[in-house]
Order: C-alpha cells, then sequence, then structure tokens
C-alpha cells in the first residue's frame, strides 16, 4: 500500500513509477525498490545484448569501448533504487524524531503537518514524471550528442565504437531506450532531492527547540548525517557512470588519461552540492542556537563556579561534608562538558567520518582509470619485483 506521508509514515516513494511497480509486485513492504530496478536494469540490458548478437555486433558491445551501456544498466540503475530503498525509511525516522524530541514543540506541529501533506501531493503527482519522460523522449528524438546529461552524468565522451555507431536495431534501441530510461530516473531522483531540500528548508522556517548542549553537536539534528550517509549508493551510481565514460572517451582515442582530473574534480562538486548542500539549510538556526547556547551556559557556569570556589575555598569555617566523594565535583566536571559541547557544536550537520564515507564512495569507481595509465600486468611486475628484490 502506497504511504500518503503523514506524520506517522511521511515517505518520498511515490509517482507513476512506484504505484506500478506495486502493482507488478516489484515494490514489497512498501519501500524495498530494489526489485523493481533490478528489473528496469536488467530487461532493456539483456534486449540490448539479443540485438547485438542478432545483427552480429557481439565484439563492440563487449568491448571496453562500449562499457557505459552495461554500467547504466546493469550497475547505475539498480544502485539508484537501493539508494531510495535504504534511505526512505531515515526519512521516515528523521521526521517522527524531530517531534518526538521536541524539536519541533506542540505548538508547530500542526504547521509541520501541514507541510508533510503538501510534500506528499508533490511526490505523488504523475505530472513530474510525466514532464520528465517527455523531456528525455525529446531528447532523444533531436539531440544526438552533448546535451545536459552527458555533461553531468558521464553520458559524454560515449561515442560508439564502430558497429554501434551505425544505424543499427542495436544502436536504436541503445538511444531511444536505454539511455532516455537512465535519464528519466536520474531526473526522478533529482525531484527527490528537491522536495527533500523543501521539506528541510521549511522545517528550518518553524520556531524550533534546538539544544546547544546536544550530544550530537548538532543541536539534535545529528540524525541528519545518517540520512545523507544513506546516499551513499548514489554517490556510487555517479561515478560508476562517469568512469565508464571516462574509460569509454580513452579507449576512443577521444581523452587522455591526464585529462580526466577536471572530471574527477566535477564529480567531486556535484556530490557536495548535492549531498550536503541540503545540509546547510540549518546553519543559521545552528549558529543562533550556539551563540543563545555560549551565552546561557556561559552565565551558569560563572554562577556555579563562584558558588563552588565560595563554597570550599572561601568559606569559613569549611564545609561540614567531606570532599572526598562529594556530587558537587562530579557536577562541575558535568557543566564544563556540557560547556565544551556548546563551544564544539557544529553549524552544518555533518561529521569527518560522513565526509570520508562520500569521498570514498565518490571516488572508489573512479580508481579502474588508473589502470589505462598503469596497466595491471605491469603493475603485478613491478609489486613482486620489489618484493623479491629483483
Amino acid at each position: 500500500m502506497e504511504k500518503r506521508g503523514g506524520l506517522d509514515d511521511f515517505s518520498l516513494l511515490g509517482g507513476p513509477l512506484n504505484r506500478l511497480g506495486c502493482r507488478l509486485g516489484l515494490v514489497r513492504g512498501g519501500t524495498d525498490t530494489v526489485p523493481l530496478g533490478l528489473v528496469l536494469g536488467a530487461v532493456p540490458w539483456i534486449v540490448l545484448v539479443a540485438l547485438a548478437l542478432v545483427e552480429g555486433l557481439g565484439d563492440a558491445l563487449f568491448s571496453i569501448a562500449a562499457i557505459g551501456k552495461h554500467v547504466r544498466l546493469l550497475v547505475a540503475v539498480p544502485l539508484l533504487f537501493v539508494c531510495e530503498a535504504f534511505i526512505d525509511p531515515r526519512f521516515t525516522a528523521f521526521v517522527q524524531g524531530i517531534v518526538r524530541s521536541q524539536i519541533v514543540p506542540a505548538s508547530e506541529q500542526a504547521a509541520l503537518n501541514t507541510e508533510l501533506a503538501r510534500i506528499a501531493r508533490w511526490k505523488d503527482a504523475w505530472l513530474p514524471e510525466a514532464f520528465f519522460l517527455l523531456a528525455v523522449a525529446w531528447l532523444a528524438l533531436t539531440m544526438q550528442s552533448g546535451d545536459i546529461f552527458e555533461y553531468l552524468f558521464g553520458l559524454a565522451g560515449t561515442s560508439s565504437p564502430r558497429g554501434l555507431g551505425e544505424t543499427t536495431w542495436t544502436s536504436h534501441w541503445n538511444w531511444i531506450v536505454c539511455k532516455p530510461l537512465f535519464q528519466f530516473l536520474l531526473l526522478r531522483w533529482l525531484w527527490r532531492l528537491t522536495l527533500w531540500s523543501i521539506l528541510l528548508w521549511r522545517i528550518s522556517r518553524l520556531e524550533l527547540r534546538l539544544v546547544p548542549a546536544h550530544p550530537d553537536h548538532a543541536g539534535g539534528l545529528g540524525y541528519l548525517e545518517l540520512v545523507h550517509t544513506e546516499f551513499i549508493p548514489l554517490v556510487l551510481a555517479i561515478s560508476a557512470v562517469q568512469s565508464a565514460s571516462l574509460a569509454q572517451a580513452i579507449a576512443l582515442g577521444g581523452m587522455t588519461i591526464d585529462a580526466i582530473y577536471p572530471s574527477v574534480a566535477f564529480v567531486l562538486l556535484v556530490d557536495v552540492v548535492l549531498f550536503l548542500g541540503p545540509l546547510l539549510i540549518f546553519s543559521r538556526e545552528l549558529w543562533k542556537s550556539k551563540v543563545t547556547g555560549m551565552s546561557n551556559y556561559g552565565a551558569l557556569a560563572e554562577r556555579y563556579v563562584s558558588e563552588f570556589d565560595r563554597k570550599w575555598l572561601g568559606a569559613d569555617p569549611a564545609p561540614a561534608e567531606p570532599l572526598l566523594g562529594t556530587a558537587d565535583i562530579q557536577s562541575l566536571a558535568d557543566l564544563s562538558n556540557a560547556v565544551g559541547i556548546v563551544r564544539d557544536m557544529r553549524l552544518v550537520p555533518v561529521s569527518q567520518s560522513m565526509l570520508i564515507y562520500l569521498a570514498v564512495a565518490a571516488l572508489l569507481p573512479l580508481l579502474p582509470l588508473v589502470l589505462f595509465k598503469y596497466p595491471f600486468t605491469d603493475l603485478l611486475a613491478k609489486f613482486f619485483g620489489g618484493l623479491s628484490g629483483l
């Protein structure tokens, strides 16, 4: 059954494709869309391979110069659905968590419900996916190269190898079905990211009760880090397609290995904008909370330390209670820890570990490109040569 997007069952899964997957039994448990992704990737690929074999283009299809076709359908498309299956329950948990923890106070819950209902209407609407489908169909019919998808998502430099570039059923299937399918699914994900960003922005406009001394160092919004870590499959998908595109360009002689560095930097920039950019929405509120917290906790610490000093160091006569085991010292330590947390409060709910995870996911699929400059056999010979001292 499709989620409607209320406070208890908020979801960003929806739209005609999701509903079709539910009817076909390819969406399980409400959020497991991985079977749908496997089918959408495998079926067009099987048809592509069958057409190539029938037309005697098997050697060209399975060459390094055609690797992008396989990566898009067999790797990237399933990863898009793995990502949404992993992350959608996190979306739900975040919304429930900010209400349960009173970050969104009771007085603001009606406004939050209104925003959730608005997002739910948009994610369930048929118009966005219809527009995306028409857009990619128009691109397939009117453009032969250089469209925005080829530049942004690793389809540039993907001229077909000899045989596939000719007018064949295989090339028609790839151009009219396979590439538009991948572009449609990317646009669908960008739409979901837009809805998520809009929701975060509208939440940030509510009267939030952030806690400066919260142990997550983000005023209670630290769970957002876990949410955005679940974007790793999507990061892998983008990098895998970009890596395959660059491999094709190098194999076809359209690019040298030393020319890939701007593309790698651009992949990292896209990942930062898409997956870290939305978290900047809360920076202003976190800064205000940190400033207020430093003032309030600083005043509290000053009053406590003054009283502690008078009691234990300036009192005459000395307190009757023993110093050893007194709760005053532990309270002083606890207060010091709280002030330290406020002082170290982050202005973006992002930790170093999250940055490392996303960077590794972005760069890992690009590592095989090194083999163009340093062939595996050469690396193997150098390794054993160094090991044996020969």
